[in-house]
């Protein structure tokens, strides 16, 4: 039976250096506060213009298909895990297989948040499994910076994100003891709220029990993105930070 063997590996992070003390300019935190909740020290941004979340997953793919030995010709899928993708469609997926010049092979996007990754690599091993594929390219990557909220409401989301990408390639092994021996995935969307991205959505505040709830229809119900949305702050990311960290204990 095949086993998915992870051929090769790659990362890449962006040169900007973001430290707990940096972001105490833009809001009212500390570096012991982010330590103490979150044991991060620094974080690293990518340029605002010049690297997109597609570029850095492009610079990890390079590093992970050189160390698995292998082409970017030689890739016959692509899954692209991320929340923060170039544009709401096309997926980065597909940008990712122009941008290398690959085949005109297939390429999908997950949507899975933190743990898109690992829904990715149960994905491609299944692939790699039944015999479909031989070379399949696995992405990670995250541009937070570009939309958190650098204000003391939007603490909460943005002391905890950066920016960077991983890959990694999967190749079909014969040897029983190498490679992914299973995946296992789980989910649980009774307290979803709690952790999201509202807009820009199609909920037209469907979900009652939001934080949205008193603004009319006209304001939020009606519209894809609004200028009262944007007003209101309602296009960042919104964490209820104590009800996850109930949820993780």
């Amino acid at each position: 039976m095949l086993q998915s063997k992870i051929a090769g590996i790659g990362m890449y992070v962006p040169e900007n250096v973001i430290t707990n003390q940096d972001i105490t300019q833009y809001m009212e935190t500390s570096d012991e506060w982010i330590q103490e909740r979150t044991g991060i020290k620094e974080r690293r941004y990518a340029h605002r213009t010049k690297e997109t979340t597609t570029t850095m997953g492009v610079e990890a793919a390079k590093i992970a298909i050189e160390r698995a030995g292998t082409t970017a010709e030689d890739i016959d899928f692509v899954i692209f895990a991320t929340l923060s993708p170039d544009y709401y469609f096309p997926g980065c997926g597909v940008l990712v297989q122009r941008a290398m010049k690959m085949k005109e092979i297939g390429a999908l996007d997950i949507r899975n948040q933190c743990s898109g990754f690992v829904y990715a690599l149960s994905v491609a091993d299944q692939f790699i499994k039944t015999g479909m594929y031989k070379n399949i390219l696995v992405i990670g990557s995250e541009k937070h910076s570009f939309g958190l909220d650098f204000s003391t409401r939007g603490r909460n989301v943005s002391v905890i994100f950066g920016d960077g990408a991983g890959a990694v390639v999967l190749q079909p092994s014969n040897k029983e003891t190498q490679g992914i021996l299973s995946t296992h995935l789980h989910s649980d969307g009774e307290s979803a709220e709690i952790l999201a991205m509202y807009n820009p959505g199609t909920h037209a505040n469907y979900w009652t029990g939001n934080k949205y709830a008193d603004f009319t229809e006209a304001e939020i119900g009606e519209m894809f993105m609004s200028h009262a949305m944007i007003d209101n702050a309602q296009n960042f990311p919104y964490m209820d930070g104590p009800a996850v960290l109930r949820r993780q204990s």
